[in-house]
């Protein structure tokens, strides 16, 4: 295979393996286990002395072919698909911490990877410090002795924000921590953490790759070594791995993932600038904009813009739901990166969870919506939130 494809190319046949009949499209190996020759074979197989697959929680060749397509998209050396996005977070920090040992997560994360750093990690003994990432300074000063871990989602869920990585990688790096980035809101097509130096990079295969509203995923990539000594084991015992069917599903889904983010941050940028440009909306929040707070940052890390736009309503509440309500392209739905244009209103749903008061510090008002772009006519979807705007008091 070759190395040097372009993206595109290695998202149609990255990876591919072909059985004895010779299939075009990838194959589904629905199996649990796998036989062996001889008892010497097996033997053999378990040892780690040949190469080849010992049960499907540990891996499969359907699988196999996803995580290597991964790899070559992403320019990691090794990756493991899991059952969901939360599974790939949740593992990608576990699997490198014990009891003692502290955490500096930026603030700015989606519920339920805020849950793991905030609430989970310290059950288990394992510290947790939350900063506004936006500002380099906070990631130094919560450096403590027993800091192994730096966790961050850059763009940020559901503000948007963008954290410099190789300013954290940079610090991590001095103390021997790892840098551990969801990348889910950039795609790997618009922002590569490994070469800003992060070390471990996690997706919600969910969105983007699949990206049609099928079925979930995830994947963590790295490096052979930090997956091997701290991954690998853990995987393997803890039985977070992906199912063959969805593995496949997901083959076929990130074949056209060029296709599907190209139409979908040109509607978003499209979206941005006509709300920005609305009397009933009070900010609007999108990397390709000039007026991002941390447009210098992006400019120096990311290729593209985004597939989601944040922007807030004046008449809080009420307003985000009336629109919500109006629009007829656009569903509500607590998804993102799907191929149908998405909304949803963060504070009563995905960051409801979360007091008055971090909610405020996120920057997540009554009026805050997140919407994600998709495949549909650019004008179609501009068109439904003017129409939908007039239900909304300016």
């Amino acid at each position: 295979m070759s190395k040097n494809w372009r993206p595109a190319t290695q998202l149609v046949h990255g990876g591919t393996t072909r059985s004895q009949h010779g299939e075009t499209s990838e194959a589904i190996f629905l199996t649990q286990g796998f036989v062996y020759e001889t008892s010497e074979a097996a033997e053999a197989r378990f040892k780690g002395e040949t190469d080849g697959f010992i049960y499907a929680r540990y891996g499969s060749p359907t699988n196999d072919m996803f995580e290597k397509r991964m790899c070559m998209l992403e320019g990691a050396e090794d990756a493991r698909a899991t059952a969901s996005g939360m599974a790939a977070v949740s593992a990608a920090i576990l699997c490198q911490l014990k009891a003692g040992d502290h955490i500096v997560a930026a603030r700015a994360l989606f519920g339920s990877c805020r849950w793991v750093v905030e609430t989970l990690a310290p059950k288990y003994g394992i510290e947790c410090t939350l900063v506004d990432g936006r500002d380099l300074s906070n990631w130094e000063k919560a450096i403590q002795k027993n800091t192994k871990v730096f966790f961050l989602e850059s763009p940020t869920n559901p503000t948007l924000e963008v954290i410099d990585i190789a300013g954290v990688a940079k610090l991590a790096n001095q103390i021997g921590a790892k840098v551990v980035v969801d990348n889910v809101f950039a795609t790997p097509l618009f922002q590569k953490p490994l070469e800003l130096g992060a070390h471990i990079v996690v997706y919600s295969a969910t969105k983007h790759i699949d990206g049609q509203g099928r079925c979930l995923g995830g994947v963590v990539l790295s490096d052979k070594e930090w997956i091997n000594e701290h991954l690998h084991d853990y995987f393997r015992h803890t039985g977070p791995a992906m199912s063959p069917f969805n593995a496949w599903t997901l083959l076929k889904g990130i074949e056209t993932l060029p296709l599907r983010v190209r139409q979908q941050t040109e509607t978003a940028r499209r979206v941005a600038d006509f709300l920005a440009e609305q009397p009933q909306v009070a900010k609007v929040i999108y990397p390709g904009r000039k007026d991002h707070p941390q447009a210098d940052i992006i400019a120096k890390q990311m290729t593209g813009g985004s597939t989601l736009v944040a922007f807030e309503l004046k008449g809080g509440k009420d307003a985000a739901f009336a629109l919500q309500n109006a629009l007829e392209i656009v569903r509500i739905s607590n998804n993102l990166g799907d191929s149908k244009s998405l909304i949803t209103h963060p504070a009563t749903t995905t960051h409801k969870n979360l007091t008055d008061e971090a909610r405020e510090e996120l920057g997540i008002s009554a009026g805050t919506v997140r919407f994600s772009a998709g495949i549909e006519d650019s004008d179609d979807v501009v068109e439904d939130f003017a129409r939908a705007l007039r239900a909304v008091k300016a």
